[in-house]
């Protein structure tokens, strides 16, 4: 069994990336009711703040802060797939070794997780969460995406509306040709 390192800081910020094991499906965003409820059920068990949250059809990135004294997202995370999963027909199709050990063909087996450093580290994470949708070609405008925390962050003042432009907007702007 693989050993993996992971930074486990008590009461840390982590900026996560969790991806659906068929990257052709958009599970997240048809079931996102399901999803929603999931992250709420894990919130009331094992308590953690989001900072930042965005769903794509076939992942998600999030920032989450834990409590102080609690480093333990591995769980977390595990609650929201599980839930996810079994709320979900299951009607996809398995290969010989999830089939042997029972599991779901729904979710990849891990998530990939970044500890926050700074403030730097921070705002970049958040901004690329926001800006996500927009990088793979779902809306033009970040706050056209309706699966993202960026609605609340605006709603608080904390962006612009109008945050990351127009991908739509042509024209040399100072690159050279």
């Amino acid at each position: 069994m693989s050993n993996y390192r992971r930074a486990f800081v008590p009461g840390g910020c982590w900026f996560f990336t969790v991806n659906l094991l068929d990257r052709r499906q958009a599970l997240l965003t048809d079931k996102i009711g399901i999803l929603r409820d999931a992250v709420a059920a894990t919130r009331r068990s094992h308590p953690f703040d989001i900072d930042a949250f965005v769903v794509l059809p076939d992942h998600l990135h999030a920032i989450w802060k834990l409590p102080q004294g609690d480093a333990n997202f591995p769980i977390r995370w595990r609650l929201i797939k599980t839930r996810f999963a079994k709320a979900l027909p299951a009607n996809e199709r398995l290969g010989a070794v999830r089939a042997a050990r029972n599991e779901r063909g729904i979710w990849q087996r891990r998530f990939w997780e970044h500890l926050i450093r700074d403030e730097a580290d921070y705002a970049r994470h958040v901004e690329y969460c926001y800006y996500n949708p927009v990088k793979h070609g779902h809306v033009s405008k970040v706050c056209d995406w309706p699966y993202s925390s960026f609605h609340r962050d605006v709603r608080a003042g904390l962006f612009p509306e109008d945050w990351g432009g127009d991908k739509k907007v042509v024209g040399g702007f100072g690159e050279r040709v």
